[in-house]
């Protein structure tokens, strides 16, 4: 017998909400994750069933409805993830943004969905030496989660996350513990990136353009109107020929005809000329 009573009606207004408020779909499969998640907070706040956390969540509303969304969301990352995609940043898109943004040397690029750092600290790995030292790059890092935000701001790592990384890679761009479990990323690794809090579904603040979006492993909890207006909102942002990554297992759809498949889930900005 399960410790919380979580019945039928209690998940539809657990999905509810969460749909409402971040476009994240629970179907009836993520249950069982919802249950182990929200467990935590129940036991936390010393209630005695799912019905009673809702009702406290009504009425807390204020400072416990982030920690119920940070609760649900998932967060499982690693650096280099899906290396390939670091190759085409670094082998095809980099050489092509030094001619084509010769004249203003700016480049933005936007980790959307950034989790615990790992994505945006890959990023600015692979952009070191790439571009002259007067050139302006950064890179905006936002996540939903304020939680794994913040440990994205830390960029305190341990031993076993930063465990694919070359000894090199370690050497120029971590501090080490005395123990040797710990490694924290160095000021020059950060000094570029941008830390933010953001409801990819609410109003962007940003104005762009971006050269490259990395929206990985987030619109697989969407539902397709959700995404379809996400990447509506990614092409508007992006510039001429700007690049679009997404997850392994995420696609754009046909659908989606002003953006063009690369392959490897990597697809780049059309621009269609408006016929008089």
């Amino acid at each position: 017998m399960k410790e919380f009573l979580l019945t039928d009606s209690d998940f539809k207004n657990i999905s509810s909400q969460v749909y409402d408020a971040c476009g994240i779909v629970l179907a009836e499969h993520k249950r069982e994750m919802v249950y182990s998640r929200l467990a935590r907070r129940i036991r936390l706040h010393k209630l005695k069933s799912f019905k009673e956390y809702l009702d406290y969540l009504e009425e807390h509303k204020e400072h416990e409805f982030s920690e119920f969304i940070n609760a649900i969301t998932t967060n499982l990352t690693s650096f280099f993830r899906e290396p390939h995609h670091f190759s085409y940043l670094k082998n095809t898109i980099v050489p092509k943004l030094l001619v084509s943004n010769a004249k203003s040397k700016r480049v933005r690029v936007w980790s959307a969905g950034c989790s615990t750092g790992e994505e945006p600290y890959t990023i600015a790995m692979t952009l070191s030496d790439l571009f002259p030292k007067d050139w302006d790059v950064k890179i905006l890092a936002t996540d939903l989660d304020s939680n794994v935000l913040a440990k994205a701001q830390a960029g305190t790592y341990t031993a076993a996350n930063v465990n694919g990384l070359e000894d090199s890679q370690l050497q120029r761009w971590f501090l080490k513990s005395h123990d040797g479990q710990l490694y924290k990323v160095k000021p020059a690794l950060q000094k570029n990136i941008f830390f933010k809090r953001l409801n990819l579904l609410q109003s962007w603040p940003m104005k762009g353009p971006f050269d490259v979006i990395f929206c990985r492993n987030v619109v697989i909890y969407f539902d397709k109107s959700t995404k379809d207006t996400l990447f509506r909102r990614y092409y508007e942002l992006l510039s001429n020929s700007g690049h679009l990554f997404l997850g392994h297992s995420e696609t754009l759809g046909k659908d989606h005809r002003e953006f063009k498949n690369l392959g490897q889930t990597i697809y780049q900005k059309v621009v269609y000329e408006h016929s008089l």
